[in-house]
């Protein structure tokens, strides 16, 4: 039977903007297995960043319930929130969120030093972190230094450092051309293939069809979930029977 990692049901989002009460989420339930490769979408307004926000444990629903790796993170106070983020969630932004002034090599270093590992372990676990995503030579340099792209990558590193069991990225392609956007999504789909619970949050079809699940919102509900048949997989078990 397959692990659950997130498992949300009944979940609700109401904002107060003055006097009028704005449901960003209506009712959404979903669950998400471990090892999935799940593309999030919707138009602007259709509560996807929303959910994604609740999703990594940066906001609380109004209601509902949320479990993430097993415990029910929806009551949760917001220094409990901010350990389970460090521990199970590694983020990707669009806008990249690097330190400006420090290397591709601080910035990947910067989730151990909240997880509390020494200075020699943070440099290891970073330096072979960015081994992975081939910018071994590119380590002293910081981000104004390098290429889009290449930055991309130094915050794939820095969600990828400390193991965690999902990566939630938001728009990751939204600020590089086609090529490059078509090479990261080369390098989620090995971070899948390694193990990785990858959640994709994106309103482009191009980049949704690299996932193997796609579920659509409107209106703050979930307006279809099915399995991306575009895609043929072909699980690593049957591989090595068939050696």
């Amino acid at each position: 039977m397959q692990e659950k990692v997130i498992s949300i049901t009944d979940i609700a989002k109401h904002y107060q903007v003055g006097t009028q009460l704005v449901k960003a989420i209506r009712t959404i339930s979903i669950d998400i297995y471990r090892n999935e490769y799940v593309a999030l979408m919707g138009p602007s307004g259709s509560g996807k960043s929303t959910l994604m926000n609740i999703l990594g444990c940066l906001d609380t629903p109004t209601k509902g319930r949320y479990f993430l790796a097993g415990q029910d993170v929806s009551k949760m106070e917001d220094n409990e929130l901010a350990e389970i983020r460090n521990s199970e969630i590694g983020f990707v932004f669009q806008t990249f969120n690097l330190l400006p002034r420090s290397t591709a090599l601080e910035n990947v270093m910067l989730p151990l030093i909240y997880a509390g590992y020494s200075k020699k372990e943070r440099i290891e676990k970073a330096t072979h972190t960015l081994g992975d995503v081939n910018l071994s030579d590119r380590m002293d340099h910081r981000p104004n230094e390098l290429s889009g792209g290449q930055r991309q990558r130094v915050a794939i590193a820095r969600a990828l450092v400390n193991k965690p069991s999902i990566i939630l990225a938001d728009e990751p392609t939204g600020n590089l051309d086609s090529k490059t956007s078509i090479e990261i999504m080369g390098l989620f789909e090995e971070i899948h293939a390694a193990g990785n619970t990858v959640i994709v949050v994106t309103h482009e079809e191009d980049i949704a069809k690299h996932c193997h699940r796609i579920i659509r919102l409107i209106d703050g509900e979930v307006s279809s979930d099915n399995v991306n048949k575009d895609i043929t997989r072909v699980s690593k078990k049957i591989l090595s029977e068939v050696e």
